[in-house]
């Protein structure tokens, strides 16, 4: 999950336990290949087709790797839950490792091993994800393991009481044990937000965890881990016909399900500032987190914020890490960025710009904010230059480039899924160069004075309460 949810797995001889899928006699595929290219920077070669079941497939061909990349995302992350099963879409995401009907226990895990390869998956705000990177003459295999993972989990008491177990104590590790836990990336959210779906505690509060029936999870996989809800995705050394066909045969005769609720996660405009506190036994300096709300995903006006983000707190020559850690000295770092559980990439909904530091006891939060206030609001007020401009956006295309050539290539399969998933479009990734030509020094300003005014800001503090007393929890 947060974590990244290292799951190391194994082993293609098991393939022969069963059949795959007698592909249908009709053709089962939409073509929304595109061929045309409109950018210079990248260009990746990608087929996009959608099965009769709705199952969303995208296909990209890299023969610079000895590997294959499979990535299935399902539709549903934190933002889905429902009220009083906080932590569910997590939670969900651990029952999908524990098998399948032909690969029960930790077969799958031996499948991909064995072959080796690895495997991993993650829970985020808007998707729920599983992926394998294996030598490609084990592709056939895990396309049909993921199929039989889909059409077949074992849901059962025996599983939801070990991995809710499992999840019970990653909380206790990664948040209630941790020092400052959540802060920044859970409790600052839940203060910014208004939306219940956007402000909860999706790691899960343990009474909620504790709570869950297996009725709540048949519903929740009926509801969300249906076919038509999915995308997948695979990059690598493939063969375009062949795989499909693979996807086709495997995944092909697995009945849709239903509609999916209808949820609002809109975020009414933040008229006023939020501060909050933490009291933190753990935590042995205090720290300072804050976050503005985010343009809509893809406008000029998120491009323009990327490169805000840049020049706020992305390197040592960023204008925040300047001021606080080199003149002032306030605090050894400062970090941040947009979308603080991925990139600004592989989000849909509402979202934070948000930066915070753990900083010396001796520095009053509000001299802090006063330099934060200052740096910012030059922002504010003045353009930035074009030199500004231009080095923030080579250092968002290099970013780009890396997460698109990773080695494993999951950066890229990630990407072609959420473009598949929330645009519709995978060949999406071509154009992103597009939004970062498009910014200005005027739209920076202009960017600046609507989503960094201080209105528009959350601002929470952790503060050490070793002995419990300010708390009141002695």
């Amino acid at each position: 999950m947060v974590n990244r949810l290292l799951a190391v797995l194994g082993a293609a001889a098991l393939f022969a336990c069963s059949e795959p899928v007698t592909p249908p006699d009709t053709d089962t595929t939409t073509d929304h290949t595109q061929t045309d290219s409109t950018v210079s920077g990248i260009q990746l070669d990608v087929q996009y087709h959608t099965l009769d079941n709705g199952l969303r497939v995208v296909l990209s061909r890299d023969a610079s790797v000895p590997t294959a990349t499979v990535a299935v995302y399902y539709g549903v992350g934190f933002r889905n839950e429902p009220r009083g099963r906080t932590g569910f879409a997590h939670l969900f995401e651990h029952l999908m490792f524990e098998g399948s009907e032909n690969l029960p226990g930790g077969t799958m895990t031996n499948l991909i091993y064995n072959a080796g390869g690895v495997q991993n998956g993650s829970t985020r705000f808007d998707f729920t994800n599983y992926f394998e990177v294996v030598p490609r003459n084990a592709l056939e295999a895990v396309i049909w393991a993921e199929a039989d993972r889909m059409a077949r989990p074992i849901i059962d008491e025996e599983n939801l009481a070990a991995q809710g177990g499992v999840v019970e104590n990653e909380v206790l590790v990664n948040v209630i044990n941790q020092p400052y836990g959540g802060w920044i990336w859970i409790d600052l959210p839940m203060l910014a937000n208004e939306n219940w779906h956007n402000a909860h505690n999706f790691y899960g509060d343990l009474e909620d965890l504790r709570a869950a029936t297996l009725d709540d999870v048949q519903a929740f996989f009926d509801t969300y881990y249906a076919v038509n809800n999915a995308v997948i995705v695979v990059v690598g050394d493939i063969d375009y016909d062949e795989t499909l066909g693979w996807i086709e045969a495997n995944f092909g005769n697995i009945e849709p399900g239903p509609p999916l609720p209808e949820i609002d996660i809109s975020e009414p405009r933040q008229e006023e500032e939020k501060f909050g506190e933490i009291y933190d036994r753990l935590a042995p300096q205090p720290a300072l987190g804050f976050g503005y709300h985010m343009p809509e995903r893809g406008t000029p006006e998120y491009y323009a914020m990327a490169v805000l983000d840049q020049i706020l707190v992305q390197g040592d020559d960023s204008l925040l890490n300047q001021r606080i850690v080199n003149e002032e000295g306030y605090a050894s770092s400062v970090f941040g960025g947009i979308n603080l559980l991925g990139n600004m990439y592989n989000y849909n909904g509402p979202m934070l710009w948000s930066a915070g530091m753990i900083h010396g006891d001796e520095y009053d939060h509000e001299v802090i904010m006063g330099d934060v206030d200052e740096v910012i609001e030059g922002l504010r007020t003045e353009e930035i230059s074009q030199e500004q401009l231009d080095r923030a956006i080579t250092k968002l295309r290099s970013q780009f480039y890396n997460i698109v050539d990773s080695s494993s290539r999951f950066g890229l399969a990630d990407l072609l899924a959420v473009f598949a998933m929330f645009d519709d479009d995978p060949t999406r990734i071509n154009r992103i160069e597009e939004g970062f030509d498009q910014v200005t020094p005027e739209l920076v300003l202009a960017t600046a004075q609507e989503y960094l005014r201080p209105t528009n800001r959350s601002v929470l503090r952790v503060i050490p309460d070793p002995d419990g007393t300010m708390s009141g929890e002695e």
